[in-house]
């Protein structure tokens, strides 16, 4: 039930965003389905125990991936789902207790926050360039088999 809830909530915040970023209304849905999963996988990674900044690496390369996918099958491009996607996954949270602790003179807790902040938002960009490269690879080896076969037909 919680995952249930987590997607439907996930989902509405994420095409929210797309409202706030312009993104065209035939795809706000489509931003809605690739926040959502990547909040889940990344849940569903910190529910197996796994620390958050390998889960928000593995829900943003899924998230680049499915951004890749609809760009493709939209026509648009690919920052209008992955923005939007990403929202869940940013630190928000942890970045204001990093500020609150500094105000508070607490510098040793924040430190603490701001590098599990920094990790998790390192993360999450790699993913993101990750998703990228490995796109781009699938690409140049389709355009080389397309190209090999008009060459031998």
């Amino acid at each position: 039930m919680e995952y249930i809830i987590q997607l439907v909530l996930s989902f509405i915040a994420t095409a929210s965003f797309g409202i706030i970023f312009n993104a065209p209304k035939n795809t706000l849905f489509h931003c809605g389905v690739v926040g959502a999963l990547g909040w889940v996988i990344y849940l569903a990674f910190t529910n197996q125990g796994v620390d958050v900044v390998p889960a928000s690496f593995v829900a943003s390369f899924v998230i680049a991936m499915i951004a890749h996918m609809y760009a493709k099958r939209f026509k648009t491009p690919m920052l209008i789902f992955s923005v939007a996607g990403i929202i869940p996954l940013v630190p928000g949270g942890m970045a204001y207790n990093t500020m609150r602790h500094v105000v508070e003179k607490d510098y040793t807790q924040s430190i603490e926050f701001a590098v599990k902040t920094s990790l998790i938002t390192g993360a999450i960009v790699m993913g993101l360039v990750f998703a990228e490269v490995f796109m781009q690879l699938i690409f140049t080896m389709l355009r080389r088999k397309k190209y090999a076969s008009k060459t031998n037909s």
